[in-house]
């Protein structure tokens, strides 16, 4: 179960779902039976824009999770407000706050969020862009579309629980297996939960685990896992047995930024 895209709200300061919003709900649904395993009892999606994404989650999840808790956050005012309208067309609820990834939410969070979604800025553009007011600081992420990312990265290990897990929307530009290599400097796994292609770049939806949780890698196994501990700058090739869904379609501002700044 995924959110009905004409029960999504809209507003001209807030992206609107596309493929790669629709490629991370999907990574998620490839590992519904792992995430009802899991029985996650805080779910939180960060820069949850139009609230497809948290929406589809939680309709995902409300048949399969006895109890469980959902939280969004986003900078912009329009977007919480959009995120809310659409959460109540699907008859769905989550604690929506406006702030910067999750400024003034670590201790609250503290080693207790099992799922994180993130799909953040990504694009490269010029630094002065990223968190930039209105539709630009959607896709703003700065020097190789690493800062909003970054940022992140160093937050993650003090919110994700002992046996939580974290799926991560990234390009190639992003070096996505630099990424990687970071995270498992935490101590987390990672692998590829899907991958698609542009005819400018190839998205990634990473997904990431604490190495000492159990069966968190079991799904999708026609992903390959990113080799820990290798030193290429390249992103995380996959294996022959890949399967590819059709190409990305709907992010043309976002793409024809990437191509020219690279």
């Amino acid at each position: 179960k995924s959110a009905d895209i004409r029960l999504v709200a809209r507003h001209a300061d807030v992206y609107e779902p596309c493929d790669d919003s629709f490629a991370l709900v999907d990574a998620l649904l490839a590992d519904r039976s792992h995430l009802a395993e899991l029985q996650p009892k805080l779910c939180m999606e960060i820069g949850c824009g139009s609230g497809y994404v948290i929406s589809s989650l939680a309709l995902m999840l409300r048949d399969e999770v006895e109890s469980s808790q959902y939280v969004a956050t986003d900078i912009n005012q329009a977007a919480t407000e959009t995120t809310l309208e659409t959460l109540k067309a699907h008859g769905v609820s989550a604690d929506v706050v406006r702030t910067d990834l999750v400024s003034g939410l670590e201790r609250r969070l503290a080693g207790s969020v099992d799922l994180l979604v993130f799909n953040p800025p990504y694009v490269p553009t010029p630094e002065d862009e990223v968190g930039a007011p209105g539709i630009t600081g959607t896709w703003a992420g700065g020097d190789r579309g690493r800062v909003v990312i970054d940022r992140l990265l160093g937050v993650v290990d003090g919110i994700i629980s002992s046996r939580g897990c974290f799926y991560l929307v990234t390009l190639t530009a992003n070096n996505p297996g630099e990424i990687c290599r970071i995270m498992q400097s935490k101590g987390f796994a990672s692998r590829i939960a899907v991958q698609r292609h542009t005819e400018e770049e190839s998205l990634h939806v990473l997904k990431f685990w604490r190495r000492n949780s159990q069966g968190s890698s079991s799904s999708s196994s026609s992903s390959s896992v990113v080799a820990a501990g290798s030193s290429s700058s390249s992103s995380p090739s996959m294996d022959s047995s890949t399967n590819f869904s059709s190409p990305l379609m709907c992010l043309p501002q976002k793409i024809s930024r990437l191509a020219f700044w690279k």
